[in-house]
């Protein structure tokens, strides 16, 4: 008790005795647990070494060889890649086949699967459902099982020729003329489009619906709102897409192998494919090992573009 200057009492507040706070003793690092993590993520670290890392240097040692499966093989320097660029006709074929089919297929599956997309972003119940019957062909769509039903679906006496002519309609050789057998590839390629349509559905679904509801007040129509709202904030998820769809465009080999093994007269004829055969059908390992490179470098150059060229057309909310 205590008095103040009035000369009344007051309780004066006891403090508790002053204590340290308690601090955790730091252990010390031994080696036994560095030798632990080191343990921890040494198969991943062999796995990188073994399985990717020494894979990609021995290929650019062999594209300088003409190293063929087997035997003493000696270095030719640039001989792989002045022959591709020079002598061999069948492999401009084969990047001509595949820009085209890159160059279609890509931005086919990718204008789908947004339509599909913001069809299932209105759907409100059973969305679930539609969502994975619709992404089960990028399940199996590259399968070998899948492609040989395509074979048979557009072969001469195959479903699409029956539906044509019970409607009337001539028939056509889809798969044995140049001119129409490409696009059976493109039509496959376009028809996976599960995988895309997943990650735009996401995308639109972090769309304010704000956003939408402000520009109805102001009177924007439905297509109006899909150019001025939807297209700007969703390009963030088009550049992602249209990256990783046209990496897949460039690498493309089953449906090639198994629909239409190249043909006719090479007008399928797919890089990768056109690579695999000089690998294990002619076994020149060496120039399959520069085409690879080539291969690599077209795909960089093609990123790099797509990504330089974000700048100007990807809005981020920053």
């Amino acid at each position: 008790m205590a008095q103040n200057q009035t000369g009344k009492e007051t309780v004066v507040p006891v403090k508790p005795p002053f204590k340290k706070p308690f601090k955790r003793p730091k252990r010390l690092r031994t080696g036994y647990e560095e030798l632990s993590g080191y343990a921890f993520i040494s198969p991943f670290i062999i796995g990188l070494v073994a399985f990717t890392l020494y894979p990609i240097v021995y290929s650019l040692y062999l594209s300088f060889t003409n190293y063929g499966m087997g035997g003493e093989y000696e270095w030719i320097g640039l001989a792989n890649y002045e022959r591709m660029f020079t002598t061999d006709d069948t492999w401009r074929q084969s990047l001509k086949v595949t820009f085209l089919y890159a160059g279609t297929a890509v931005p086919l599956r990718l204008v789908f699967a947004l339509m599909v997309a913001v069809a299932l972003n209105k759907i409100v119940e059973a969305v679930g459902l539609y969502r994975t019957m619709l992404y089960l062909p990028s399940v199996v769509g590259g399968s070998i099982g899948i492609s040989i039903m395509w074979r048979q679906l557009f072969g001469n006496d195959g479903a699409f020729n029956s539906v044509l002519a019970s409607i009337g309609l001539p028939t056509h050789s889809w798969l044995g003329d140049p001119g129409t057998a490409i696009w059976t590839l493109v039509a496959l390629y376009g028809w996976q489009f599960g995988s895309s349509m997943l990650i735009f559905l996401a995308g639109l679904r972090n769309i304010p619906k704000t956003f939408y509801e402000a520009s109805a007040v102001d009177g924007a129509k439905p297509w109006q709102q899909f150019f001025k709202i939807t297209i700007p904030l969703l390009t963030p998820v088009i550049l992602f897409n249209t990256i990783m769809q046209t990496i897949q465009g460039f690498m493309a080999f089953t449906p090639s192998f198994i629909v239409t093994n190249g043909g006719p007269m090479n007008s399928t004829l797919l890089y990768v494919l056109y690579m695999y055969r000089r690998a294990f059908e002619f076994f020149d390992m060496g120039y399959a090992s520069a085409m690879a490179w080539v291969m690599l470098i077209i795909i960089a150059i093609f990123t790099a573009v797509i990504f330089k060229s974000s700048d100007k057309w990807v809005h981020y909310n920053d």
